[in-house]
């Protein structure tokens, strides 16, 4: 009797021990099961919420940036050097996105590329506050014939020399011809998106507006003193406001001759600023028909308008009704010049020292044959035209 009972006492612990793991594995599973469940879920609510995150946060972070080069352009010594904030914003996104850009979350580029893009085109299109009819009008006809002579001209032999002779692509060519025809970066700005452009070749474009618009602000004034340009007071501030690159760098040269000088090139070089306009509606038609002759689009296919240019225009004309308070419209003047910062911190970020080196010789060299026809034959139309 003892010994049956104390035989079969500890099968039901040995049932027991055997019926556990295989409990716990069950509940594991189920366990397992949930928190997949769970991750999915919330892998599913954390893609459709992260995006427009990761987008503000991009564009917030080039807002810092662009804070830090707005203190840093404004510098005595970067200010007396004519370099505008957009070509300091370039020049410190370059560096940043070559040598820092891995301390920046990779999501956040999506926030970068908006700031590059569709930001940009709001700030050029508020850039058209900068002009009115009255200061087209001030100039007279001289001075709008000039700015009208040199900005066709230089297009025209940025396009045809950057192509044809140096082997350069549309874009790059076109991109370098609008930085010295008619607003330096502001115009590599403005025709980047229209020619869908990469990153890298606006940067390479604004580098010879650097370069050569630089230089002018120390050649002009050495050649006038020297005696070598034969021209008075109107005359002199046409040529200046009609050749150099960046509006800055026209102020700083002229402002090294005199006040008189400094008012008239400033005009005229707000009438190329207004050029901009016909300019991109003419460079949409072109590229339209381009793309109809080697059948990439359609017959009846839509015009690719640059609107922000409409935009600009519109602007422009808002400006010369003056209708908004001077207040105003310097703030908002201020607000575009950080805003078109921004994009120019964007673009340096995406931009890599590689691509710029691929072709920077050659852009160079466009860049340096455009400066002679500036300096040689900007002069010849302004003896003509006055």
């Amino acid at each position: 009797m003892s010994t049956s009972s104390s035989t079969t006492a500890p099968l039901p612990v040995v049932a027991a021990g055997a019926a556990t793991p295989a409990a716990a594995a069950t509940a594991a599973a189920a366990s397992a099961a949930a928190a997949s469940a769970g991750a999915a879920t919330a892998t599913a609510a954390s893609a459709s919420a992260t995006p427009w995150r990761d987008k503000l946060n991009g564009v917030l972070f080039v807002g810092l940036m662009a804070g830090a080069v707005m203190q840093l352009a404004d510098l005595p010594a970067i200010r007396q050097l004519g370099f505008s904030p957009l070509v300091v914003g370039i020049v410190c996104g370059m560096l940043y996105g070559n040598f820092l850009r891995g301390t920046m979350p990779a999501d956040w580029g999506a926030g970068v590329n908006f700031t590059a893009r569709r930001l940009l085109r709001i700030a050029v299109a508020f850039y058209g506050l900068n002009i009115s009819i009255q200061q087209i009008a001030a100039v007279g006809l001289p001075g709008l014939a000039v700015s009208v002579a040199v900005v066709l001209g230089t297009l025209l032999i940025g396009t045809v020399v950057g192509q044809r002779m140096l082997g350069l692509d549309r874009d790059t060519a076109m991109l370098t011809a609008a930085g010295s025809a008619i607003c330096g970066a502001a115009a590599v700005l403005a025709f980047e998106p229209t020619l869908r452009a990469a990153p890298h070749k606006s940067a390479v474009a604004v580098a010879t507006v650097v370069l050569f618009g630089t230089l002018s602000m120390f050649l002009y004034p050495i050649l006038y003193h020297a005696g070598w340009l034969n021209l008075d007071t109107q005359a002199l501030g046409i040529y200046i406001g009609g050749t150099i690159h960046e509006v800055a760098q026209v102020v700083g040269a002229a402002s090294n001759i005199d006040p008189a000088t400094t008012e008239v090139a400033t005009i005229v070089k707000m009438t190329r600023v207004a050029l901009l306009v016909p300019v991109l509606l003419v460079l949409g038609m072109y590229l339209r028909s381009a793309a109809s002759q080697a059948g990439g689009q359609a017959k009846g296919a839509k015009l690719p308008i640059p609107w922000f240019a409409v935009g600009f225009l519109v602007l422009a004309i808002i400006n010369s009704l003056n209708i908004i308070p001077p207040d105003a419209i310097a703030a908002v003047r201020r607000l575009d010049v950080f805003a078109l910062t921004m994009a120019m911190t964007a673009l340096g970020i995406e931009t890599r020292f590689a691509q710029i080196k691929k072709a920077g010789p050659r852009v160079m060299a466009l860049g340096l044959i455009l400066y002679a026809w500036l300096l040689v034959g900007g002069y010849g139309i302004v003896k003509l035209a006055t």
